[in-house]
């Protein structure tokens, strides 16, 4: 008797009881009719009783071990599923370095917002000081309360000339120069207020541009001081605490 060739594998497994359930079903059709599978079916678990009982008892025949061993070969192999291990793993890191490339990114953007509110903020509140400013000198110019003082140079061509825009109440100067001569190096004009009480109080240091033009807006001034006249003399670029004589300009106030 011949073993079918095509049952040989699946004899194996039969007699292993690794069958699948469908596949046994046939084997077992094919076994009911043909008696070489039948015996070779009776031999491989001879085989194998022989070899389960081989670690307490005697080593089983050649025969048998060389038998199973066959069939074992005749068994076809089934690969093993690829392990995800290593790619989950691979997977993990890469997830991690993208979280971590996101939350850097996240956090550049959110250092580059803020300073880029700071800067906002630093030039809304330059120019809200700036407006502030602008307002102060538009309604020193225009306020019905102002002291208006011309200063003037005598013998001079052209006339150099300034006018002083003073609001007590509110210790705002805008002073006006031009046709101003140029001065020596590390020389500047010094404006005055001559109170009507007290010694004279200085009231900002400037130089002349190209032009003889300059201004003076709003320099510190005591409260409420009344002006009886504003001069002009020359002194050091930082200024000086009293008037260094001559007096170049000078007006009193109207």
């Amino acid at each position: 008797m011949t073993v079918h060739e095509e049952y040989a594998d699946d004899l194996a497994l039969y007699a292993l009881g690794s069958l699948e359930a469908a596949e046994k079903a046939l084997l077992e059709k094919h076994l009911d009719e043909c008696a070489a599978c039948r015996h070779e079916v009776e031999h491989l678990r001879g085989d194998m009783a022989l070899l389960s009982l081989s670690a307490a008892g005697p080593m089983p025949p050649q025969r048998a071990r060389q038998r199973l061993m066959d069939a074992i070969k005749r068994e076809p192999r089934r690969q093993a599923a690829p392990t995800r291990t290593v790619w989950w793993a691979i997977a993990g890191w890469v997830a991690a370095a993208a979280m971590g490339l996101v939350v850097l990114m996240l956090w550049r953007d959110k250092s580059v917002l803020v300073q880029e509110a700071l800067h906002l903020r630093a030039v809304s509140s330059q120019q809200g000081e700036e407006l502030q400013e602008a307002r102060k000198i538009v309604e020193t110019l225009r306020s019905p309360g102002a002291q208006v003082v011309n200063v003037t140079k005598t013998n001079a061509r052209p006339q150099p000339q300034g006018k002083a825009f003073y609001v007590r109440d509110r210790s705002s100067l805008i002073f006006l120069a031009s046709n101003m001569p140029a001065l020596p190096a590390q020389k500047a004009y010094e404006l005055w207020l001559i109170p009507k009480q007290g010694s004279p109080i200085p009231a900002g240091v400037f130089k002349p541009n190209p032009r003889g033009n300059a201004m003076v807006i709003n320099p510190p001034l005591p409260a409420g001081v009344e002006a009886k006249a504003f001069a002009i003399t020359i002194e050091p670029e930082s200024g000086s605490s009293v008037p260094t004589m001559p007096i170049e300009m000078m007006g009193a106030g109207e």
